[in-house]
């Protein structure tokens, strides 16, 4: 397991995403891991504690460089809900649940974000303009509306499959209906 090129991967498909689909300042990006998936295993089944670490903390720093919001999505056992920064669910008014995650409820990478986050709180919905779907945990319950899924140049984290999205107005109107660049 090259925790290097794991990183590197992960900073290339989301960076390439927001140059893609730049995101406003304050945004939500939402991240769904397998680590398992990550490391060549089967969902749920060879957590690495250690490829949620690097995978979150990627993700972070590259976030909060921008100003985004990083939402951290647990596994099914805790119904996918999301490990934020109490000031995202404070600007967005998500009430937090009682929970935390750990490696085996919840996953290795919300376990990171949980323990990583400088006050985190966990949600049960997130409405988000993007995302990031690794090993394909199906983060789409967490994006607005109108997701356009994104193929990125480098389909796999690892030995995960990986796919992004960003979302986009809905188009109203019909026919008659004009509609900005």
């Amino acid at each position: 397991m090259d925790l290097e090129k794991i990183a590197n991967q992960t900073e290339q498909v989301i960076s390439a995403l927001l140059n893609d689909h730049p995101m406003k300042r304050g945004s939500i990006f939402v991240i769904g891991c397998s680590s398992s998936e990550v490391v060549g295993g089967r969902i749920g089944k060879n957590s690495s504690e250690e490829v949620g670490k690097v995978i979150f903390e990627t993700a972070h720093k590259i976030l909060t460089v921008k100003g985004i919001f990083l939402a951290c999505q647990c596994c099914e056992h805790l119904n996918r809900a999301l490990v934020i920064d109490e000031a995202c669910a404070e600007k967005y008014g998500y009430e937090p649940v009682c929970v935390v995650p750990w490696l085996h409820g919840g996953g290795s990478f919300a376990t990171a974000a949980y323990h990583s986050f400088e006050k985190p709180v966990v949600v049960e919905h997130v409405k988000a303009s993007a995302g990031l779907d690794i090993g394909d945990t199906l983060i789409g319950m967490h994006l607005k509306d109108v997701a356009v899924p994104v193929h990125p140049a480098i389909k796999q984290i690892g030995e995960a499959h990986v796919v992004a999205a960003y979302c986009r107005p809905k188009l109203i109107g019909g026919e008659r209906a004009k509609y900005a660049e």
